[in-house]
């Protein structure tokens, strides 16, 4: 749109003003222009009389970004940086208990795969596979689950599985966080004695990119909780709840497999 790229260009304007007065000058190298979408119009952005060149992919605040907001790049290098640390611990740490192995891989390995996850969630299953990948590592290093699933583990470790952790909605509904809730989330007035009370609104988008988008792909997940577990007044409750319900859905998903 016409008026949009007007704005930007204006405020390319307003920076470069800035920058004048403070007598510093932008490194133009390092100014790149990404161009989102196949239908992007690649309109060109001038920076101090020059030219800025335009980039297939960018990195901001640790966060890779390309022009098809496809995340796969971003989740290879989450879990390479997680996989990289794990070996370190691997090779420092000799004990093998979950009192030792939990912490630590909390601490050191969690902060790479979950950073602004909410942004960058993983659109397909190999991405999934790879970042759950990372989380398996860690639990066969425990000793004394070495004959169960990895689902059976994360249940017996009082854990959850990535995925399952990138669905959390609880917070922004429950429990402060009122400017993202209100940004994030419609939630749909009901009292019906059916189903549980904070239905969220199931938005409608144009391109198929935008099911991959935090407060959209959750939203199904959601409703399928039971009402004790979206109405509960804590934290804890709900993980009681949740841990139930998943217990549920795994035996069924195990049944399944035969």
């Amino acid at each position: 749109m016409l008026e949009g790229r007007t704005a930007i260009q204006r405020d390319l304007n307003r920076l470069e003003k800035w920058a004048d007065r403070k007598l510093m000058k932008f490194s133009k190298v390092k100014c790149k222009v990404l161009h989102v979408g196949r239908s992007s119009p690649r309109h060109q952005y001038m920076l101090e009389a020059d030219q800025l060149e335009s980039s297939l992919a960018e990195k901001d605040l640790v966060v890779l970004l390309d022009t098809r907001l496809n995340m796969s790049q971003q989740c290879a290098l989450a879990a390479k940086a997680a996989n990289d640390i794990l070996g370190r611990v691997r090779q420092s740490i000799i004990s093998r208990s979950r009192e030792g192995i939990l912490p630590l891989c909390s601490t050191l390995l969690r902060p790479h795969l979950e950073y602004c996850v909410q942004f960058w969630a993983p659109q397909y299953n190999r991405d999934i596979d790879i970042l759950e990948t990372v989380q398996r590592r860690v639990i066969r290093m425990i000793k004394g689950l070495d004959d169960l699933t990895y689902e059976v583990r994360v249940r017996e470790l009082e854990l959850f599985t990535l995925q399952e952790r990138r669905l959390n909605v609880y917070i922004y509904l429950k429990r402060g966080c009122k400017e993202d809730r209100a940004r994030l989330f419609s939630v749909v007035p009901s009292d019906r004695t059916r189903g549980n009370g904070y239905k969220l609104k199931c938005r409608r988008f144009p391109l198929k990119i935008r099911k991959h988008f935090y407060p959209v792909k959750v939203t199904e997940h959601w409703h399928r909780l039971c009402r004790g577990a979206v109405e509960s007044t804590s934290l804890k409750i709900l993980k009681s709840c949740l841990d139930r319900v998943l217990d549920h859905w795994l035996s069924m998903a195990l049944l399944e497999q035969g």
